[in-house]
Protein backbone atom coordinates (compact mmCIF):
# COMPACT_ATOMS: atom_id res chain seq x y z
CA UNK A 1 0.00 0.00 0.00
CA UNK A 2 2.78 2.68 0.82
CA UNK A 3 4.62 1.16 -2.66
CA UNK A 4 1.50 2.27 -4.62
CA UNK A 5 0.92 6.18 -2.64
CA UNK A 6 4.95 6.47 -3.16
CA UNK A 7 4.29 5.94 -6.85
CA UNK A 8 1.19 7.93 -7.41
CA UNK A 9 2.50 11.35 -5.35
CA UNK A 10 5.94 10.70 -7.48
CA UNK A 11 3.70 10.55 -10.77
CA UNK A 12 2.13 13.82 -9.36
CA UNK A 13 4.98 15.33 -9.15
CA UNK A 14 6.41 14.50 -12.08
CA UNK A 15 3.49 15.91 -13.41
CA UNK A 16 3.66 19.44 -11.82
CA UNK A 17 7.10 19.59 -13.29
CA UNK A 18 5.84 19.17 -16.72
CA UNK A 19 3.02 21.50 -16.48
CA UNK A 20 6.07 24.12 -15.53
CA UNK A 21 8.31 23.14 -18.42
CA UNK A 22 5.10 23.08 -20.80
CA UNK A 23 4.50 26.44 -19.50
CA UNK A 24 7.82 27.34 -20.54
CA UNK A 25 8.78 26.07 -23.50
CA UNK A 26 5.74 24.65 -25.35
CA UNK A 27 4.44 27.19 -27.86
CA UNK A 28 1.42 29.46 -26.49
CA UNK A 29 -1.17 27.68 -29.37
CA UNK A 30 -0.46 24.10 -27.38
CA UNK A 31 -0.50 25.09 -24.50
CA UNK A 32 -4.06 25.10 -23.63
CA UNK A 33 -5.10 21.90 -24.11
CA UNK A 34 -1.88 20.34 -22.88
CA UNK A 35 -2.26 21.91 -19.65
CA UNK A 36 -5.73 20.93 -19.29
CA UNK A 37 -4.77 17.28 -19.91
CA UNK A 38 -1.74 17.84 -17.20
CA UNK A 39 -3.78 18.98 -15.08
CA UNK A 40 -6.45 16.70 -15.27
CA UNK A 41 -4.16 14.01 -14.87
CA UNK A 42 -2.71 15.65 -11.65
CA UNK A 43 -6.61 15.86 -10.30
CA UNK A 44 -7.45 11.97 -11.40
CA UNK A 45 -3.95 11.21 -9.38
CA UNK A 46 -4.46 13.10 -6.69
CA UNK A 47 -8.17 10.97 -6.31
CA UNK A 48 -6.21 7.74 -6.87
CA UNK A 49 -3.58 8.95 -3.78
CA UNK A 50 -6.96 9.83 -1.66
CA UNK A 51 -8.54 6.25 -2.31
CA UNK A 52 -5.51 4.55 -1.67
CA UNK A 53 -5.52 6.26 1.63
CA UNK A 54 -9.83 6.21 2.37
CA UNK A 55 -10.50 2.67 0.96
CA UNK A 56 -9.01 0.52 3.90
CA UNK A 57 -9.97 2.94 5.85
CA UNK A 58 -13.84 2.03 4.80
CA UNK A 59 -12.56 -1.40 4.68
CA UNK A 60 -12.16 -1.68 8.03
CA UNK A 61 -15.30 -0.11 9.29
CA UNK A 62 -17.20 -2.54 7.56
CA UNK A 63 -14.93 -5.54 8.63
CA UNK A 64 -15.55 -4.32 12.31
CA UNK A 65 -18.99 -4.03 12.00
CA UNK A 66 -19.57 -7.45 9.81
CA UNK A 67 -16.87 -9.36 12.40
CA UNK A 68 -19.38 -8.29 15.54
CA UNK A 69 -22.32 -9.92 13.48
CA UNK A 70 -20.35 -13.13 13.25
CA UNK A 71 -19.17 -13.16 16.50
CA UNK A 72 -22.21 -12.65 18.03
CA UNK A 73 -23.54 -15.59 15.84
CA UNK A 74 -20.32 -17.67 17.02
CA UNK A 75 -21.13 -16.90 20.63
CA UNK A 76 -24.65 -18.33 20.28
CA UNK A 77 -23.23 -21.88 18.91
CA UNK A 78 -20.70 -21.55 21.81
CA UNK A 79 -23.09 -21.55 24.09
CA UNK A 80 -25.77 -24.31 22.33
CA UNK A 81 -22.67 -26.66 22.27
CA UNK A 82 -22.11 -26.14 25.76
CA UNK A 83 -25.36 -26.70 26.86
CA UNK A 84 -25.63 -30.17 24.76
CA UNK A 85 -22.09 -30.90 26.62
CA UNK A 86 -23.49 -30.57 29.99
CA UNK A 87 -26.87 -32.69 29.38
CA UNK A 88 -25.38 -35.42 26.78
CA UNK A 89 -21.52 -35.22 27.90
CA UNK A 90 -20.93 -34.14 23.95
CA UNK A 91 -20.80 -31.69 21.00
CA UNK A 92 -22.97 -32.05 18.23
CA UNK A 93 -21.56 -31.93 14.89
CA UNK A 94 -25.32 -31.44 13.45
CA UNK A 95 -26.81 -28.28 12.94
CA UNK A 96 -30.70 -30.20 12.92
CA UNK A 97 -29.95 -32.26 16.10
CA UNK A 98 -28.41 -29.07 17.84
CA UNK A 99 -31.53 -26.99 17.08
CA UNK A 100 -33.82 -29.53 18.31
CA UNK A 101 -32.06 -30.05 21.29
CA UNK A 102 -32.39 -26.31 22.46
CA UNK A 103 -35.97 -26.73 21.57
CA UNK A 104 -36.22 -29.88 23.71
CA UNK A 105 -33.76 -30.30 26.29
CA UNK A 106 -33.72 -29.80 30.09
CA UNK A 107 -31.19 -28.27 32.44
CA UNK A 108 -31.12 -30.56 35.62
CA UNK A 109 -31.03 -27.74 38.40
CA UNK A 110 -29.23 -29.64 41.91
CA UNK A 111 -28.23 -28.45 45.01
CA UNK A 112 -24.97 -29.69 46.19
CA UNK A 113 -24.81 -30.39 50.20
CA UNK A 114 -21.85 -32.05 52.68
CA UNK A 115 -23.02 -34.75 55.40
CA UNK A 116 -21.37 -37.65 57.03
CA UNK A 117 -21.84 -41.51 56.43
CA UNK A 118 -20.94 -44.16 59.17
CA UNK A 119 -17.76 -45.69 57.68
CA UNK A 120 -18.41 -49.64 57.92
CA UNK A 121 -14.81 -50.52 57.07
CA UNK A 122 -12.71 -48.01 59.81
CA UNK A 123 -15.40 -48.81 62.18
CA UNK A 124 -14.55 -52.54 61.92
CA UNK A 125 -11.15 -51.98 62.07
CA UNK A 126 -11.61 -49.94 65.08
CA UNK A 127 -13.52 -52.86 67.23
CA UNK A 128 -17.10 -51.31 66.87
CA UNK A 129 -16.31 -47.49 67.36
CA UNK A 130 -18.31 -45.71 65.09
CA UNK A 131 -16.37 -43.48 62.94
CA UNK A 132 -17.64 -41.26 60.26
CA UNK A 133 -16.47 -40.15 56.66
CA UNK A 134 -17.45 -36.78 54.69
CA UNK A 135 -19.42 -37.23 51.37
CA UNK A 136 -21.57 -34.78 49.03
CA UNK A 137 -24.81 -35.29 48.72
CA UNK A 138 -26.17 -34.17 45.32
CA UNK A 139 -30.48 -33.14 45.27
CA UNK A 140 -32.39 -32.91 42.47
CA UNK A 141 -34.31 -29.36 42.76
CA UNK A 142 -36.08 -29.34 39.58
CA UNK A 143 -35.66 -29.07 35.50
CA UNK A 144 -35.51 -25.93 33.62
CA UNK A 145 -35.76 -25.55 29.70
CA UNK A 146 -32.62 -24.98 27.72
CA UNK A 147 -33.96 -22.89 25.34
CA UNK A 148 -35.66 -20.23 28.09
CA UNK A 149 -32.24 -20.62 30.09
CA UNK A 150 -29.88 -19.82 26.76
CA UNK A 151 -32.43 -17.55 24.59
CA UNK A 152 -35.62 -16.73 26.69
CA UNK A 153 -37.94 -15.45 24.22
CA UNK A 154 -35.87 -15.41 21.54
CA UNK A 155 -35.77 -17.92 18.36
CA UNK A 156 -32.75 -16.82 16.97
CA UNK A 157 -31.14 -20.44 17.56
CA UNK A 158 -32.93 -21.63 14.80
CA UNK A 159 -31.02 -19.44 12.13
CA UNK A 160 -27.23 -19.63 14.41
CA UNK A 161 -26.49 -21.57 11.51
CA UNK A 162 -26.50 -18.55 9.25
CA UNK A 163 -23.90 -16.45 8.41
CA UNK A 164 -25.34 -12.78 9.36
CA UNK A 165 -23.88 -10.80 6.81
CA UNK A 166 -21.33 -11.61 3.46
CA UNK A 167 -21.90 -14.23 1.25
CA UNK A 168 -26.28 -14.69 0.64
CA UNK A 169 -26.69 -18.03 1.64
CA UNK A 170 -23.63 -18.73 3.69
CA UNK A 171 -23.62 -21.34 6.72
CA UNK A 172 -20.87 -21.86 9.58
CA UNK A 173 -19.02 -24.63 9.02
CA UNK A 174 -19.99 -27.14 12.06
CA UNK A 175 -17.78 -30.21 13.22
CA UNK A 176 -17.95 -32.29 16.49
CA UNK A 177 -15.94 -35.39 17.81
CA UNK A 178 -13.23 -36.24 20.44
CA UNK A 179 -9.43 -35.54 21.27
CA UNK A 180 -7.41 -38.25 23.18
CA UNK A 181 -5.59 -37.20 26.08
CA UNK A 182 -3.98 -39.10 28.49
CA UNK A 183 -6.01 -42.59 27.64
CA UNK A 184 -9.16 -40.82 27.81
CA UNK A 185 -11.50 -38.93 24.96
CA UNK A 186 -12.65 -35.38 24.91
CA UNK A 187 -15.15 -33.79 23.57
CA UNK A 188 -14.48 -31.10 21.04
CA UNK A 189 -16.26 -28.79 18.26
CA UNK A 190 -15.74 -26.26 16.31
CA UNK A 191 -17.40 -23.71 14.02
CA UNK A 192 -16.23 -21.23 11.83
CA UNK A 193 -16.18 -19.30 8.51
CA UNK A 194 -13.77 -18.42 6.37
CA UNK A 195 -13.03 -14.35 5.74
CA UNK A 196 -13.58 -14.80 1.81
CA UNK A 197 -17.05 -15.32 2.46
CA UNK A 198 -17.94 -12.79 5.40
CA UNK A 199 -15.65 -9.92 2.84
CA UNK A 200 -16.89 -11.87 -0.32
CA UNK A 201 -17.75 -8.01 -2.15
CA UNK A 202 -14.54 -6.23 -0.31
CA UNK A 203 -11.80 -4.95 -2.44
CA UNK A 204 -9.97 -8.02 -3.15
CA UNK A 205 -6.32 -7.03 -2.35
CA UNK A 206 -7.92 -6.17 1.12
CA UNK A 207 -9.19 -9.19 1.90
CA UNK A 208 -6.20 -10.71 0.87
CA UNK A 209 -4.49 -8.60 3.43
CA UNK A 210 -6.88 -9.51 6.05
CA UNK A 211 -6.24 -13.40 5.34
CA UNK A 212 -2.77 -12.91 6.24
CA UNK A 213 -3.55 -10.51 9.20
CA UNK A 214 -0.92 -11.63 12.68
CA UNK A 215 -1.77 -9.06 15.49
CA UNK A 216 -2.94 -9.16 18.82
CA UNK A 217 -5.20 -6.65 17.78
CA UNK A 218 -7.04 -8.79 15.02
CA UNK A 219 -8.19 -12.25 13.67
CA UNK A 220 -5.58 -14.03 13.07
CA UNK A 221 -5.76 -16.37 10.01
CA UNK A 222 -8.31 -16.96 7.66
CA UNK A 223 -10.92 -17.59 9.26
CA UNK A 224 -13.48 -16.42 12.01
CA UNK A 225 -13.68 -19.41 14.35
CA UNK A 226 -14.99 -20.70 17.87
CA UNK A 227 -13.80 -23.98 19.78
CA UNK A 228 -10.87 -26.42 17.69
CA UNK A 229 -10.77 -29.70 16.64
CA UNK A 230 -6.92 -30.00 17.56
CA UNK A 231 -7.48 -28.36 20.70
CA UNK A 232 -9.21 -28.66 23.88
CA UNK A 233 -10.76 -25.19 23.79
CA UNK A 234 -14.45 -23.36 23.61
CA UNK A 235 -12.97 -19.85 23.14
CA UNK A 236 -13.14 -17.80 19.61
CA UNK A 237 -9.78 -16.64 17.69
CA UNK A 238 -10.90 -12.87 17.67
CA UNK A 239 -9.72 -10.67 20.46
CA UNK A 240 -11.47 -8.99 23.33
CA UNK A 241 -11.60 -5.72 21.13
CA UNK A 242 -14.61 -7.60 19.60
CA UNK A 243 -16.26 -9.07 22.73
CA UNK A 244 -15.53 -11.83 24.77
CA UNK A 245 -13.79 -14.56 23.44
CA UNK A 246 -14.83 -17.09 26.33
Amino acid sequence: MLTVILVVVGVILLTIVLVKLVDKFIPSKFKPVLMIALWLLIAFLGYKTFMSIYNPILFNKEKNKRYEKVIASLEDIRDAQLAHRTVTGKFSGKWDDLVKFIDTAQFTLTQRRDSSIVDEELTRRYGGVETFKDIVIIDTLGFKSVKDSLFKNSDRYKTMMNVPVGEEGAKFKLEAGYLEQNNINIPVFEASVKKDVILHDQPRELVIQENQVISVDGVNGDALKVGSMDEVKTIGNWPKTYGTTD
